[in-house]
């Protein structure tokens, strides 16, 4: 089985991990967990951003449909895995998969329902 913190940053042979496993000295609650092999980005000759790219294997593939897709709702919205290219504060590139079953994710999906609630109530005409 495919564990984050057993990947490998490409070029820098730096360790992933999954912020989940961990205790971070922070009360930062993340929505993400790093993965893939992420390549530096390629410029043209006007120093223009042109490519990037992240390298995953089949099996965590299979792991990130696993764990990471989003719900279905009853239009047959949803179903999608979410994977941002960064650079991280040392200027590394970088990939992450969006993972909606973090405590993160869970609080952003509340405060998104209890800011909704509100605006329709706010519509009431009584």
């Amino acid at each position: 089985m495919w564990h984050h913190h057993d990947l490998y940053l490409h070029l820098f042979n730096i360790p992933f991990f999954n912020f989940n496993q961990y205790t971070i000295m922070s009360d930062t609650k993340y929505d993400s967990v790093l993965v893939g092999w992420a390549d530096d980005p390629k410029y043209n000759d006007n120093n223009e951003l042109i490519s990037w790219s992240v390298r995953l294997k089949d099996n965590e593939l299979k792991d990130m449909l696993d764990q990471y897709v989003t719900r279905r709702d009853e239009q047959g919205r949803g179903g999608n895995v979410y994977v941002t290219l960064f650079m991280s504060k040392n200027g590394k590139a970088c990939a992450r998969v969006f993972n909606p079953n973090s405590e993160a994710a869970k609080e952003k999906r509340e405060q998104k329902a209890a800011q909704n609630a509100q605006v329709a109530q706010d519509d009431l005409p009584f």
